[in-house]
C-alpha cells in the first residue's frame, strides 16, 4: 500500500506550480475557478500521503507541500489560493490539509517559520467561519478543528459541535445516512459521511459520539460488504465514480477507528482486493497521472464538479497507512469472509442487491433514487440495473438509441429518435426481493415498474398507461465489443455473448422485436465501446404490460434458463398482473 502511495505521488511533481502551491495537471473544465482547482490537485494526495508519514513512511516530495501550503496561505503571495468562502470549493480542500496536521505535523507544520504557521492557521481559522454545504460538507470544518488541535492552533469548537449534531441527524437506522436532505443513498455514505466520521471517532475528544458513530459504521458494514464482488470490484452507481477506489476508503477507515464491525482477516480482504481490482485497470495516463473517468480515461462521465485533480480522492483508501504495524488488520490474513446470501434488500438506500456467479459479479436493483443535478444523473441513479461487471452508460448524445446508451433501462419516445428514460421516479420502495417505482416521462404518461431479483437474472415488469402513441426501447447490460462475440436479435430475445460477457434480454409478455444496439464510443464505464441487447415496442394509446428478464454472466459459459412467466406471476402483486 505504501508502494501504491508513492506510486500515485510521485508523479505529480514536475508539475507543481514555481511557487509549489499549485498542481497544474490539465485544462480546468469544474465549475469552480483554476485556483480552486489547482488547489484541489496539491491537496488531495494529502488523503495518501500524509496517513503514509503518520505510518512512519518515507516519501521524497514533502518540501513541495510544505512550501506551497506556506505560499498559498500567504495573502501576499502571487499564487494564494483566496479565502475559502460559502459553499466553496476551497472549502472541500481544507479536510486534506486538516488531515494533514493532524497525521503528520512533523513533516507538514513543524518545519514552516512561526510567520508561515500564522498563516496557515490563520486562512484555516477563516474557512471554518464559511457556510459549508448542508450534506457532507459539514464535516470539512471538522476536519481543519482536528488538525488545528493537533499543532495547538485555538479556534471556536462550538460551530464544529454543531455540525456534528446536524450531521447525526441524517442517520437513516441501520448504520445509513443520507447525504443532507436529499434521496441519494451512494458511495457518499462510505467514502465521507462514515469516513470523517470515523477518522472524527479516532482523534477527536468525545467518546459520546464517537460510540455512535462507531455503532453506525459496525452496522452499515454489514450492508456494505454486498456491493463488492469476490474479485473486489465494487458496484459503479451514482455520482462521483472518478474518485475510484474511494469506493473502498470504508474498509480503512474501520480499521483507522478500530471498529472490528468484520473479522479484521475480512476486513483487510475486502480493502487489498479492491484495490488489486483497480491496478488492473487503465487508470493512469503516460507519465502516471490518475485521468477522469472510471474503468479507463473516460471524462464524458465526469460530473460539473471535477477538475484535473479530483480523482486523487481515491487515495483516501490509504488511511490505513497511518497504523502501526503490529495492529491487527496487518497482522490478520486476508479473508473471504462467509458465504453472503444471493439477495440484500437494503430498504434505506432504496436498492437489493444480487449476489451472482458465485460472487463473480453483483447486480444491483435500484428504486426510488435521482439527482438531476449532476451530469448524466439518471443513468447514475435511475436505472433499473447497476453491475459490478458491465457497469453502466452515460449518454453519449441526444439522438437515437445509439447515443442515447439505452442499458438497463426502459425509454420511451413519440419519433424514435429522442428517448426518455426513467429520470425521476416519483416514489420508490423495497420489498425484500421485489422492488416497485413509478415515474412519468410525459404528464398523461405513468409508468409503474417492478424489478424481482432471480440471480442470476432480473425481471422487469412495467404497467405503462400513455394518452399518446409512443415507441419502447428495453436494454440489457452493455457488453464489451471488442472481443470476437457471438451476436443473436430475433422476435423476443437478444443476446451477445464474448470472453467479455455474456446478456440475454428475454421478452416474457410478447409484442416485442429484440434487435442488438452498437452505443456510441466512450459512453460506458467499464469499456469503450459496447453493445446493448434491447427490446423494441410499440404502443397505442392505453395501457400496457411489458415484462422481461435480463441476465449479465461475466463469461461467454452457456447461461441458466429465465424463469418461467409462470413463475413470476406468482411473486408480483396483482397490479403488475392485470393490463
Amino acid at each position: 500500500m505504501a508502494i501504491l502511495a508513492r506510486m500515485l505521488a510521485e508523479p505529480l511533481a514536475p508539475h507543481f506550480s514555481p511557487g509549489r502551491a499549485r498542481l497544474r495537471l490539465g485544462a480546468n473544465t469544474a465549475h469552480y475557478p483554476d485556483a480552486a482547482a489547482e488547489l484541489e490537485a496539491f491537496a488531495r494526495p494529502l488523503w495518501g500521503l500524509a496517513p503514509l508519514a503518520a505510518g512512519g513512511g518515507a516519501f521524497a516530495h514533502w518540501d513541495l507541500w510544505r512550501e506551497g501550503l506556506a505560499n498559498g496561505t500567504d495573502p501576499a503571495h502571487e499564487e494564494f489560493w483566496g479565502e475559502a468562502g460559502d459553499r466553496d470549493q476551497r472549502l472541500v480542500e481544507t479536510a486534506a490539509i486538516g488531515l494533514g496536521l493532524a497525521l503528520a505535523p512533523d513533516v507538514l507544520w513543524d518545519p514552516l517559520t512561526g510567520k508561515q504557521r500564522d498563516d496557515v492557521a490563520a486562512w484555516l481559522r477563516h474557512a471554518l467561519t464559511a457556510r459549508p454545504v448542508d450534506n457532507n460538507w459539514l464535516f470539512f470544518p471538522v476536519m481543519v478543528g482536528l488538525g488545528l488541535d493537533r499543532v495547538g492552533v485555538a479556534y471556536d469548537r462550538a460551530p464544529n459541535i454543531a455540525r456534528l449534531e446536524r450531521l447525526e441527524s441524517f442517520a437513516l437506522g441501520r448504520g445509513w445516512y443520507a447525504d443532507g436532505p436529499t434521496p441519494q443513498r451512494d458511495y457518499y455514505v462510505p467514502f465521507a459521511m462514515h469516513f470523517y466520521g470515523l477518522i472524527y471517532a479516532a482523534l477527536g475528544q468525545d467518546p459520546a459520539r464517537a460510540e455512535r458513530l462507531r455503532a453506525r459504521a459496525a452496522a452499515f458494514a454489514l450492508d456494505f460488504r454486498h456491493w463488492f464482488a469476490s474479485d473486489g470490484a465494487a458496484v459503479p452507481y451514482g455520482r462521483s465514480m472518478t474518485y475510484r477506489f474511494a469506493q473502498g476508503a470504508f474498509w480503512g477507515a474501520l480499521a483507522f477507528a478500530g471498529v472490528e464491525a468484520l473479522p479484521w482477516g475480512e476486513v483487510k480482504g475486502q480493502l487489498m482486493r479492491h484495490l488489486r481490482w483497480w491496478t488492473r485497470r487503465p487508470i493512469l495516463d503516460r507519465e502516471g497521472l490518475l485521468t477522469l473517468g472510471y474503468g479507463y480515461a473516460q471524462p464524458a462521465m465526469t460530473e460539473q464538479y471535477n477538475a484535473p485533480g479530483s480523482p486523487y480522492w481515491a487515495m483516501k483508501a490509504l488511511l490505513p497507512l497511518a497504523l502501526p504495524a503490529e495492529h491487527p488488520l496487518w497482522a490478520a490474513a486476508e479473508e473471504d469472509g462467509p458465504p453472503l446470501p444471493e439477495v440484500s434488500a437494503q430498504p434505506e438506500a432504496g436498492v437489493a442487491l444480487m449476489r451472482c456467479e458465485q460472487g463473480r459479479q453483483v447486480v444491483l436493483l435500484s428504486a426510488g433514487q435521482h439527482y438531476t443535478w449532476v451530469r448524466s444523473g439518471a443513468a447514475k441513479y435511475a436505472k433499473f440495473a447497476y453491475s459490478s461487471h458491465f457497469g453502466f452508460s452515460v449518454p453519449g448524445g441526444g439522438y437515437g438509441l445509439d447515443q442515447e446508451a439505452l442499458d438497463s433501462t426502459l425509454a420511451l419516445s413519440e419519433d424514435g429518435v429522442h428517448w426518455r428514460p426513467c429520470e425521476v421516479p416519483v416514489e420508490g420502495e423495497v420489498c425484500g426481493e421485489l422492488l416497485r417505482l413509478t415515474w412519468a416521462p410525459w404528464p398523461d404518461v405513468t409508468v409503474e415498474t417492478w424489478l424481482l431479483a432471480v440471480p442470476p437474472w432480473h425481471v422487469r415488469v412495467h404497467r405503462l398507461t400513455t394518452a399518446r402513441p409512443l415507441r419502447s426501447a428495453e436494454g440489457g447490460f452493455a457488453v464489451d465489443r471488442d472481443p470476437p462475440a457471438v451476436r443473436k436479435a430475433g422476435k423476443r430475445r437478444a443476446r451477445i455473448a464474448s470472453s467479455a460477457g455474456t446478456c440475454v434480454i428475454e421478452d416474457l409478455a410478447g409484442g416485442r422485436e429484440a434487435g442488438l444496439v452498437d452505443a456510441h464510443p466512450g459512453t460506458n464505464l467499464m469499456a469503450p465501446r459496447t453493445v446493448i441487447p434491447t427490446l423494441l415496442g410499440r404502443h397505442a394509446p392505453g395501457t400496457h404490460r411489458l415484462a422481461c428478464a435480463v441476465v449479465g454472466l461475466a463469461g461467454d459459459g452457456p447461461e441458466p434458463p429465465p424463469p418461467s412467466w409462470e413463475s413470476v406471476l406468482a411473486r408480483l402483486p396483482a397490479a403488475a398482473i392485470t393490463r
